[in-house]
């Protein structure tokens, strides 16, 4: 599904069903250098279970064409361009590490249309290593290594998504040189771990976020680590989920992941 938004177009995945407004909406935002293919399992379960499902590629990262936001907080505003054109009302925001700092601002912005704030492998503040903007500026391909070093703790994923013995390691460093190639205008592994690494709106959005707000967290995360998450668990009242995971929860443990935001959702939808 193709959004037009003036000079850019946004591309949404809807689970394999057509988007209908009058559902209640869960949408799902992706993290740095990733795209809406990071939620593809939770996306098609709630699409297919009485949800309208919208799973962005963020602007100018993938099927998103057009310019990319200069900071969260215009991610922020682009969201909400995104759900009124299309006509969604009040919305479940999920969002992974980048895009749950973009959910937060959007949260804060129209607090009355957000039901329930998913943050997933989160952290405030979002800080990056010099050492790790350095080789996303100057060694993309090394810093992609890094990445994934650090944010997956194993090396195959549990059944049965996407399928007994799927390498995490080769599928996530495949996804982010995609990304990376998908914009030739920007460096997006730079412009997005520039984007974590400035955001200090968190003490200003978060009173005035009124949805209930969930932190889903991985235990063996190495770049957002739990414990940097305590600013957002109080200034939020947020309850707490986590996974023996790395930074990448949904491909790490999929099935886990999914019964934590079917649980979660479950209000919404009744």
């Amino acid at each position: 599904m193709n959004i037009e938004l003036g000079e850019r177009q946004i591309y949404a995945y809807t689970g394999g069903r057509p988007f209908d407004p009058t559902l209640p909406c869960v949408v799902f935002i992706h993290g740095a250098l990733h795209d809406h293919s990071v939620w593809t399992l939770p996306a098609r379960w709630m699409a297919h279970h009485g949800y309208g499902v919208l799973a962005l590629d963020q602007p100018g990262h993938m099927r998103s064409i057009g310019p990319v936001c200069a900071s969260i907080e215009e991610g922020a505003l682009a969201l909400w361009q995104v759900l009124d054109a299309v006509g969604a009302g009040r919305v479940c925001l999920v969002g992974h590490s980048m895009g749950s700092l973009i959910a937060l601002e959007a949260a804060a912005r129209c607090p009355q249309r957000v039901t329930d704030l998913v943050m997933v492998g989160t952290a405030y503040p979002m800080a990056v290593s010099p050492a790790l903007l350095e080789a996303a500026e100057q060694r993309p391909a090394q810093g992609i290594d890094m990445v994934n070093q650090y944010s997956l703790s194993s090396w195959a994923s549990k059944p049965s998504y996407p399928g007994p013995g799927f390498w995490l390691h080769g599928g996530n460093r495949a996804l982010m040189h995609r990304v990376l190639a998908s914009n030739r205008n920007v460096n997006l592994f730079s412009h997005d771990f520039k984007l974590c690494d400035a955001y200090r709106g968190a003490e200003a959005a978060m009173p005035l976020v009124q949805a209930r707000t969930h932190l889903v967290l991985g235990a063996r995360d190495q770049m957002t680590m739990p414990k940097a998450s305590r600013a957002l668990q109080v200034g939020l009242q947020a309850r707490v989920h986590t996974l023996a995971t790395g930074h990448g929860l949904m491909q790490e443990d999929p099935e886990d992941f999914l019964r934590i935001l079917r649980g979660i959702t479950a209000g919404f939808a009744a």
